[in-house]
């Protein structure tokens, strides 16, 4: 056999290998995921407090110009999404982008996007129960209850969610979303009632003159929209869940296209179009990012209550986002334990399927987000939240180069696309690439947040580098092994 001849076949062995590993956190799990629950998970994964209360400060900050950024994020968003959800129709797997990051890019890119992702959801985990804890407060029968004991109960119940089995957390997440969707939908009925009433808000007439009188639709001028990008990418965040979740439904090949494609949709309808109405009921300059912007119009209007019901949906939101967050890094985590680039523990999974050692690990580092709360409380969500940022644009842009390295195999003739595809490609993927490093970029912008954040950067890098080196060598011996028992 030539020279020539060997190394071929050691390279397709060694492609054989690398789809092996990237499949072999997937056995085990249940499919007890219905359409409904991955329809709610992909709703619940658009809508959150990014637009429930985030939305409030940005209006005040940008105007209604905001309408503009979380439709052009919001489009850049469903790309990623779209992506996702080609490569989950080529495989379907709960190791999501982490397993394709592992078949495309080598182990050292999945080790990448799957320690990324933990600090994303890890930190998100305790700016949630940071959040619960400060909506729970809003309540008088519970202000007295120190900030630190009510983020450890809330851990603790979503922990125990989660634990049970993977058909508790849908159905937890079904609930979630019918609640903020209800809202959201109750909220818009409102506001078109005021519009085509002309009823007063406040002390003035709702419709366009709102926005005209008070200094067009950019007030500020450009730069503040531009500024905002990085927040609303972050009120995004969780989209990918859909990929996650399509590793335990029995029929991914028709539940991920309606669910992503029902995404757009979505964010035109709840994003773009609740923003609109915001716009012409109040100016921009009466919103703040201290209370939700629904709260602001209900209140104006004296609807009873209003406060209540909508700190009740922020407190929900926040529960979601935490539920999802143990969910999603309890399959990540198995994933590359598996493959060696994470502690074996995490790999193990209960008698309901559940893989417990990745979620268990996910609130250990919640629980130092409890320390947080009890150290300093009133920082603490504003310190994890901006780490949180970092891990959602890596996230994002490894799923459009693995996206990348998939085309370009398929046009090879090595993989096979489905019919559910990503249009124009390369170029959307290296668009929306160079979109979400901008974003990371205008960070630099804000010196007392984003500019902080930044320079995490070099410390982290440092981290990933110097854990790589220490596991490593387990990592090749799992790939020797692999290797062995293909060739054998």
């Amino acid at each position: 056999m030539s020279k020539d001849a060997v190394q071929s076949a050691q390279a397709a062995a060694r492609t054989d290998v690398a789809r092996v590993l990237a499949d072999a956190g997937d056995a085990g799990y249940s499919k007890d995921l219905k359409a409904r629950h991955v329809n709610m998970i992909a709703i619940g994964g658009a809508i959150g407090t990014g637009l429930f209360l985030g939305a409030g400060g940005r209006l005040h900050t940008a105007g209604p110009a905001l309408a503009l950024a979380y439709l052009v994020c919001g489009v850049f968003a469903f790309f990623v999404v779209r992506a996702l959800g080609e490569l989950v129709l080529y495989r379907p797997s709960s190791g999501s982008f982490v397993s394709y990051a592992r078949e495309f890019l080598g182990e050292k890119g999945a080790y990448v996007a799957g320690w990324m992702y933990f600090l994303n959801w890890s930190t998100t985990g305790i700016a949630d129960i940071t959040a619960i804890a400060l909506y729970t407060h809003y309540w008088s029968l519970f202000t007295d209850i120190p900030q630190w004991t009510l983020a450890l109960i809330a851990l603790a119940v979503v922990l125990a969610v989660n634990l049970i089995s993977v058909k508790i957390f849908g159905e937890m997440e079904f609930w979630f979303a019918i609640i903020k969707v209800a809202t959201l939908v109750g909220f818009m009925l409102i506001g078109i009632f005021l519009l085509a009433t002309r009823h007063e808000v406040g002390d003035g007439t709702p419709g366009p003159s709102v926005i005209t009188d008070n200094g067009g639709v950019l007030p500020h001028g450009a730069m503040p929209v531009v500024l905002v990008m990085q927040g609303v990418i972050f009120a995004y965040a969780a989209l990918e869940l859909v990929g996650v979740a399509a590793g335990e439904t029995a029929e991914p090949e028709k539940v991920v296209p309606r669910a992503v494609n029902s995404i757009m949709w979505r964010v035109g309808l709840f994003y773009v179009g609740s923003v609109v109405l915001l716009a012409l009921l109040l100016p921009g300059s009466v919103y703040s990012a201290d209370e939700s912007p629904f709260v602001t119009v209900l209140s104006k209007i004296g609807l009873p209550a209003a406060g209540d019901v909508m700190n009740l949906v922020v407190l929900t939101a926040a529960m979601s986002s935490l539920n999802s967050g143990l969910y999603s890094t309890g399959r990540i985590l198995r994933s590359m334990a598996t493959a060696g680039s994470a502690p074996k523990f995490t790999a193990r999974m209960n008698r309901s399927q559940v893989p417990y050692g990745g979620i268990l690990l996910t609130c250990a580092v919640c629980v130092l987000g409890v320390g947080l709360n009890y150290l300093v409380p009133s920082q603490a969500f504003e310190i994890v939240l901006n780490v949180a940022s970092l891990g959602v644009i890596s996230t994002w842009v490894i799923i459009m180069i693995c996206h990348l390295v998939f085309v370009r195999r398929a046009r090879a003739g090595l993989v096979t696309r489905p019919s559910f595809r990503l249009a124009f490609s390369p170029a959307t993927e290296i668009t929306t690439i160079a979109f979400l490093l901008a974003c990371l970029g205008m960070m630099w912008n804000d010196p007392e947040v984003g500019r902080r954040t930044l320079l995490l950067i070099p410390a982290i890098a440092a981290l990933l580098v110097g854990g790589w080196f220490g596991i490593r060598r387990r990592v090749e011996r799992t790939t020797d092994r692999e290797l062995t028992d293909l060739t054998d």
